[in-house]
Parts: C-alpha cells; sequence; structure tokens
C-alpha cells in the first residue's frame, strides 16, 4: 500500500498527526495486516471547505499513492471536538478526484 493522507487543516496548530502516524507505524486499525506500507505524502486539506482536498488527492496519486486517508479529524473533530461539517462532500470530493482503483480510507483511529 502507498498510502496518502489528507488532515483537516483547522487541526494542525493542534496535532502534529501523531496518532494518525503511529497507526501506521504500528499496522492498526485500517493497517492491520498490511505488510507493505509506504507513506507518500502528509497534508492538509488547504482549509474549510476543504477547497484544495481535491486537488492535493491528485498530486498524491500522481505521486504514487494508491490508498489515501482522510484523518480522524476530519471525520471526529479531534482534538478540537469539531469534526469537519463538510467531511461527507469532502471525501466524495477526493474519492473522485484520486479515480478508480483509489482506495478511501475515511479515518485512521
Amino acid at each position: 500500500m502507498k498510502l496518502g493522507i489528507i488532515r483537516c487543516m483547522q487541526t494542525e496548530d493542534y496535532c502534529p498527526g501523531t496518532a494518525d502516524l503511529k497507526m501506521v507505524q504500528e499496522r492498526k486499525g485500517p493497517f492491520a495486516g498490511a505488510e507493505e506500507l509506504e507513506l507518500v505524502g502528509f497534508v492538509s486539506c488547504g482549509g474549510c471547505p476543504g477547497k484544495k482536498a481535491a486537488l492535493r488527492a491528485r498530486e498524491l496519486v500522481r505521486r504514487g499513492a494508491d490508498t489515501i486517508m482522510l484523518a480522524s479529524c476530519i471525520q471526529k473533530g479531534t482534538p478540537i471536538g469539531y469534526p469537519c461539517p463538510f467531511a461527507r462532500q469532502l471525501t466524495d470530493l477526493v474519492a473522485k478526484a484520486a479515480g478508480d482503483g483509489v482506495r478511501i480510507i475515511e479515518q485512521s483511529h
């Protein structure tokens, strides 16, 4: 698996992505059982309403990602306690931009 992670820009000041990266490193959650795993990139959505997520998903795929994960901050709102109000639309846009054959994982932990 070649993984690209998109995170919420609003959480960058509070979270350096430690939990997401730990799940990747320790092969837990959606990565359990993954024998080969390479992190291609770790980017933000570009700010509300996820205005750069599609562009960044395409770039991650261009750089080799076959899987795009939306960090848990988007769906769950961790650590700020406020889930992205655009999460569903953002997920749909990322899936469309990434293209057929690219796996979308909606949260890491």
